[in-house]
């Protein structure tokens, strides 16, 4: 059943990819369409099937592959990887329906998102190392090309530092992977089949270093998050939903995956460092954040924010913690969509993303009051107003770190404030006032502009008012692999010694 969701996104872009040449941007965009909504309606009859209460892999493949390279075709699915694909599922959906139907070369652009999507869920069903690497690996070119191609005037300069910052990340990952396998003595890259406890700690860290600062790299945590800003000003409005909606959680999925699951000792001799780097990631970026005047670059920076709060969580390494990272993903794919999707539709009807230049937007007669109104949502949502499902993500992620990191969750906590204030000053300066000379005569905004963006406001408000919906999906699987028992905030306030 899983590789369905590989196999119907290969076969949609296969054939949009090797249509006739007179294939139109309108026909090219319905033909991926319906691959990509057949593959999230699978996704759901997966959800429908999945079983909670258990902890371990579901629907799991098995097919052996190269056995001299320890390489299996091995898939499954828990409660960590099962919400990841159901926002893939969705954003992928969104993303398409939000392209433009006169993109030039279609055909390439609309196979290379079903592509993008093919990595992006083999990554995060896979259950060999290997596998895994290869399927983070393919998601590389897809993206670079679509940035590279159909992104704007300094796409070249974003799509070449993407990749090679990308690639980097991969060897490290890939060099920590072979050095699990290696020193441990297995047999093969299966993720059942490893076990790293009798490794000394030396040797833990510095497997566990090549996978922080891979994973650090894709994420972005400072100091490696240049890439993300210049790729998501570069990108055009759908890539930029799909790459802060899903591939930055491959990143903070892997952290969780190969780092605190495979590796606990030496995450528990590095969690107040992990705690501390994630404080200086949410506190810079929102500081950048509100220095920026361009719309689509202060959303940029605030995903470097965000995603130190899923660092913290993490380091926390408590039932309560992971959920919360958990959620935050999620939460964080959602809220970053629907501004990235809101931006875009301000610049094509506006021209300019200057904060400089737009004002007045929310004016009910000549500006857009629709889209503003879901601009201050989103925003709420991002800052964390409670009733949307932003507020429950990070009170999850505080509640569960307090304990165990005061100080450094107390400072992170800050950055929830500083949302509040860069945010405030993009719906102030954009949205209110009087409308600008530069943007006096709009175009007509249809609802197929606002559509995408209005799922996700519906999705926002109600996981925000019943979480549990979310939350019931992970909480066995979190609560197995943090294994309460010796949870990181039990080693620290008995002030335990991690031996050698």
């Amino acid at each position: 059943m899983l590789s369905t969701l590989i196999l119907l996104q290969l076969l949609g872009a296969a054939v949009v990819a090797f249509y006739p040449s007179n294939l139109s941007g309108k026909l090219a965009r319905g033909i991926t369409l319906t691959f990509a909504i057949a593959n999230f309606l699978w996704t759901l009859l997966l959800v429908i099937q999945f079983r909670p209460g258990e902890t371990g892999q579901q629907f799991g493949e098995f097919l052996p592959w190269i056995d001299a390279l320890g390489l299996e075709y091995s898939l499954g699915m828990d409660g960590l990887s099962l919400p990841l694909l159901v926002v893939n599922g969705l954003l992928t959906c969104l993303s398409i329906f939000s392209s433009d139907q006169l993109t030039p070369r279609p055909r390439f652009y609309y196979s290379l998102i079903l592509l993008l999507s093919v990595g992006v869920t083999g990554a995060f069903l896979a259950q060999n190392l290997l596998l895994f690497f290869l399927f983070y690996e393919l998601e590389l070119i897809p993206l670079y090309l679509l940035i590279a191609i159909w992104g704007g005037e300094k796409r070249a300069y974003a799509a070449t530092k993407f990749l090679i910052y990308t690639a980097f990340s991969g060897i490290l990952i890939l060099a920590s992977f072979l050095g699990m396998v290696w020193l441990s003595g297995a047999d093969s890259f299966a993720l059942d089949k490893l076990d790293l406890s009798a490794l000394p700690l030396v040797t833990q860290l510095l497997l566990l270093a090549g996978i922080l600062v891979g994973f650090g790299i894709k994420i972005p945590l400072i100091p490696f998050h240049t890439w993300l800003p210049d790729a998501h000003v570069e990108a055009s409005t759908p890539i930029s939903v799909l790459l802060a909606g899903v591939l930055l959680k491959l990143g903070t999925y892997g952290l969780l995956r190969f780092g605190l699951n495979l590796l606990p000792t030496a995450w528990a001799y590095l969690s107040p460092w992990l705690a501390t780097w994630a404080m200086f990631s949410v506190l810079y970026g929102a500081s950048c954040a509100i220095a920026q005047t361009d719309m689509k670059k202060m959303v940029a920076y605030s995903s470097v924010g965000h995603m130190g709060y899923i660092l913290l969580a993490a380091a926390a390494a408590t039932p309560l913690s992971v959920l919360g990272a958990v959620m935050q993903m999620v939460s964080h794919s959602l809220i970053s969509a629907m501004l990235f999707l809101l931006v875009g539709v301000v610049y094509k009807k506006a021209g300019s993303r200057d904060l400089n230049l737009l004002c007045g937007l929310l004016n009910p007669g000549r500006g857009m009051p629709i889209v503003g109104s879901m601009m201050i949502l989103g925003v709420m949502a991002s800052a964390g107003i409670p009733g949307m499902v932003g507020f429950m993500a990070e009170f999850l992620v505080f509640r569960g770190s307090l304990a165990v990191f005061p100080i450094q969750t107390l400072s992170a906590m800050i950055g929830t404030g500083l949302t509040a204030v860069y945010f405030l000053i993009l719906v102030n300066r954009a949205f209110f006032g009087r409308l600008s000379p530069q943007v006096l005569n709009l175009p007509p905004i249809y609802w197929s502009d606002r559509a995408p963006a209005l799922i996700l406001a519906l999705l926002i408000i109600i996981f925000g008012i019943q979480p549990a919906w979310l939350i019931h999906w992970s909480q066995p699987t979190v609560a197995a692999m943090v294994n309460t028992g010796h949870s990181l905030a039990v080693t620290f306030s008995t002030k335990q010694t991690i031996p050698n």
